[in-house]
């Protein structure tokens, strides 16, 4: 065989395995995030495949900390103790470092990790962002409770505004150099956003692992404590009216995210902004839905139907037809949190 037909069986031979991995990432997508991978149907095919793998290796990682979560309300009943945690969140560091080495494994079970090498090839992605994601899953590992609201900033960043920036260096976006910092303060705001609403519809669930995310300095001006809020979720009763203004205020917080973020959609390729707005009107919806359950998260976990998420979509197409949300806005735009925000962009080395 000539050195031509042996590089064109090794190349096709990498490129039917590189086929492979991408099934396994979108399977893994499908299953464990149905509202994200319903989104994703929307983006253009090559950011598609990149976000599934992206995706799924963010993922993977909060699946290997948490277990795979039924979705329900329940704590799953492989939930790792905080030992496994704290020894899953090690191991996904050092896959963590064998994809940023270029030697991301070999076989079914690394398919996610060489998926994800792709995507950190082609995008340059600094090491130090989904690092930071890890170091959220190390907070959850190790119950680490959080005294201000700086404190749940910080992991909100972590576990969610992370994913949006790396989202971001896969889609790219319209705006000028001069303004790179701009579209991912957008992006942060929603994760940020995104990940508030989380905290709110799953008080009672994360109470019952021992978790509560909601910060001192907001239960406090509802005069509660977390050891409070565990002892409300463990009596299964109805949330107490402190709790729901808990809450509530929680959600106001995330709709002013929601807000500033909603400018940064249009300074995305057009070919992305469907995906993003979707997403981002189908997490606003989960928040209307729990405040139409009374703010009462402690035992009915906020769901939306399969048919209402399509409702959504469609909404946030017709939405998108308009030529202003298709049009970034000219004017600097500003967020509730944007200084702190900046200096997380910083430290992940995103942003100069």
């Amino acid at each position: 065989m000539t050195d031509a037909g042996s590089s064109a069986l090794v190349t096709s031979a990498r490129s039917e395995l590189a086929s492979q991995d991408l099934i396994l990432c979108q399977q893994h997508i499908a299953h464990h995030s149905k509202s994200f991978y319903l989104s994703s149907l929307l983006l253009p095919k090559a950011v598609r495949h990149e976000a599934w793998a992206l995706y799924a290796f963010c993922r993977q990682a909060d699946d290997a900390v948490d277990g795979d979560n039924p979705g329900d309300g329940t704590v799953p009943v492989d939930a790792p103790g905080p030992l496994a945690q704290q020894q899953a969140v090690q191991g996904l560091r050092r896959r963590l470092d064998a994809v940023y080495r270029g030697e991301p494994g070999s076989g079914p079970g690394h398919a996610i990790d060489r998926s994800f090498y792709a995507v950190v090839e082609r995008t340059r992605m600094p090491k130090a962002l989904p690092s930071r994601l890890l170091d959220g899953m190390a907070q959850d590992a190790d119950s680490v409770q959080y005294g201000s609201w700086e404190d749940l900033y910080s992991y909100c960043f972590n576990v969610a505004a992370t994913v949006g920036l790396m989202m971001t260096c896969v889609m790219g976006h319209k705006l000028p150099a001069s303004r790179h910092a701009e579209v991912l303060l957008r992006a942060s705001d929603l994760g940020v956003a995104m990940q508030m609403t989380n905290i709110a519809r799953d008080v009672g669930e994360d109470a019952r692992r021992g978790r509560v995310y909601l910060p001192d300095e907001l239960l406090r001006a509802h005069g509660l404590t977390q050891h409070q809020v565990m002892a409300e979720a463990d009596s299964r009763r109805p949330a107490s009216q402190a709790l729901r203004g808990v809450v509530a205020e929680l959600l106001a917080k995330a709709d002013a995210h929601y807000q500033a973020a909603e400018p940064g959609i249009a300074m995305l390729p057009d070919g992305a902004q469907w995906a993003i707005r979707s997403a981002s009107r189908i997490y606003q919806r989960i928040g209307r839905v729990l405040a139409g359950q009374g703010y009462d998260s402690l035992n009915h976990r906020a769901r939306l139907s399969a048919l209402a998420k399509i409702g959504w979509l469609l909404g946030a197409y017709a939405s998108g037809l308009r030529p202003s949300a298709r049009r970034w806005p000219k004017h600097i735009t500003s967020g509730p949190a944007d200084a702190l925000l900046l200096r997380y962009c910083r430290e992940v080395e995103i942003v100069d």
